[in-house]
């Protein structure tokens, strides 16, 4: 009788855990896969480290001592395994270097340990000289992407996807000013820019979108735009516009750098933030979707206006960033085949996101100049895996992230709910989306961008 009972509920158990697995990765390693990893982490710890080549010889010291003693030859130390934490999605380690060892034997040993110590992922970084961090992970995070209830945002400062550590990777405009955004169609780039659309509609910062596909992408979230162009002749009157603004702004802080023997180093600027609250410009925000759009053209009067239009897209990306001015240009491809100035305006961009590409042409268009790594790394995104993407910056520092799927309904919900939040520029107010009403507009999710033109006698 207790046999049956008990050999039912380890059944139901083994179930319920297989469903929870599936379901819910992160609840199944916290109730399950944590406590038992740890337990071999722990047991296997030493083993592991000298099979990996992750030893040093025994001290002088330490040889002479047994030599005296007549003892047997102390066997060579492991790094020393300072603190173990667990995580919603793995093992944080955190190891002691012993003298002769180097940050690059445990970042060139990371494969082998995630096969020793069976982790799906292990990454290493140096926290400081002689101490090394081990992030592991328990399961694959990029399958299913949960994002966690609290991140560190902040200000210019937004969560925008998940890394395959296990961390949050944000967007810091303060510190990336302006970024690339590749990726072929149904590889996820919309769904990035819709995500960081949303984000940014919750902080104090005017949007500015330029989008040629008749604003299908961008019109829909309209409401929470302080401009808006859906064709090139109005980018290129909506970028001049920009470049006056980015001109009357640094004339502010010329204004206000006081700067003088008397003044502390600490209220002299030479950017936005250093100026007064009452004083400070409104950051902007500019996103432009599928830049070969503004690129291409067939006539004399195109090629004027598509130099017009690169000209001031460089301008915004050298100069804008004290202005409070970011940019933010997404597309398919991003190379000299779009014409001059386009690779200088890919060299002010230091931030790069790639999701999957149709060549490897492509993937160098955004890595090739600073990691042949991050560019072998584009080029393996497979396609069952829409939001993927390699991100990385000019350092040539990159990792693997994935955006979680925002539907076009929660992000026009989400600028719908934050409306009262946009500014109005005046030196943009001819480029302000016109929009009917709010409960009006409930029904439809398509905006018109045309400005009335008032009736005349």
């Amino acid at each position: 009788m207790w046999g049956e009972t008990l050999l039912t509920l380890s059944l139901v158990v083994a179930a319920g855990a297989v469903v929870l697995r599936w379901l819910r990765p992160v609840w199944y390693w916290l109730a399950f896969g944590a406590l038992f990893t740890l337990a071999r982490v722990m047991f296997t710890y030493a083993s592991v480290m000298e099979a990996c080549g992750l030893t040093v010889p025994p001290s002088r010291a330490r040889l002479l001592l047994a030599r005296a003693m007549r003892s047997e030859t102390p066997a060579n130390r492991v790094p020393r395994l300072l603190r173990i934490r667990i995580t919603r999605t793995g093992l944080v380690l955190r190891l002691g270097l012993r003298p002769g060892q180097d940050a690059f034997d445990i970042a060139t040993s990371t494969d082998r340990l995630r096969h020793s110590f069976r982790m799906h992922g292990v990454a290493s970084r140096e926290i400081r000289a002689g101490v090394v961090e081990l992030r592991m992970t328990g399961y694959d995070v990029l399958r299913r992407v949960q994002m966690p209830a609290r991140t560190d945002a902040g200000v210019m400062r937004v969560p925008i996807a998940l890394r395959d550590d296990g961390t949050v990777h944000y967007r810091d405009y303060r510190q990336v000013p302006h970024a690339l955004n590749l990726g072929a169609t149904q590889s996820g780039k919309s769904v990035y820019q819709r995500r960081l659309v949303a984000e940014l509609a919750a902080l104090d910062v005017a949007l500015v979108g330029i989008d040629c596909k008749e604003g299908v992408e961008l019109a829909p979230l309209a409401r929470r735009f302080s401009a808006l162009a859906d064709n090139p002749d109005a980018a290129a009157e909506l970028l001049d516009a920009l470049v006056s603004r980015m001109a009357d702004t640094y004339r502010v802080i010329r204004r206000e750098q006081r700067v003088s023997s008397d003044v502390p180093d600490a209220e002299i600027t030479a950017d936005i933030w250093g100026l007064p609250d009452d004083l400070r410009p409104v950051p902007v925000v500019l996103l432009v979707d599928e830049v070969a759009e503004l690129a291409l053209f067939t006539t004399k009067e195109e090629e004027k206006r598509r130099d017009r239009i690169v000209t001031a897209l460089v301008r915004l990306a050298q100069l804008g960033r004290a202005a409070g001015i970011y940019v933010e240009i997404c597309g398919q491809r991003f190379g000299s085949d779009l014409g001059k100035g386009i690779t200088m305006l890919r060299a002010q961009l230091t931030g790069r996101t790639a999701h999957r590409v149709n060549d490897e042409a492509s993937a160098k268009m955004a890595f090739g100049d600073i990691s042949p790594d991050a560019v072998l790394a584009t080029v393996q995104i497979p396609e069952d895996r829409p939001g993927t993407a390699i991100s990385g910056d000019s350092s040539g520092g990159w990792v693997r992230t994935r955006t979680p799927f925002t539907s076009l309904r929660h992000a026009v919900s989400v600028c719908n709910a934050q409306a009262h939040r946009t500014p109005e520029l005046p030196e943009l107010a001819a480029f302000c989306p016109v929009l009917p009403p709010l409960e009006a507009a409930e029904t439809d999710c398509s905006p018109s961008l045309v400005k009335p033109r008032p009736v005349t006698e």
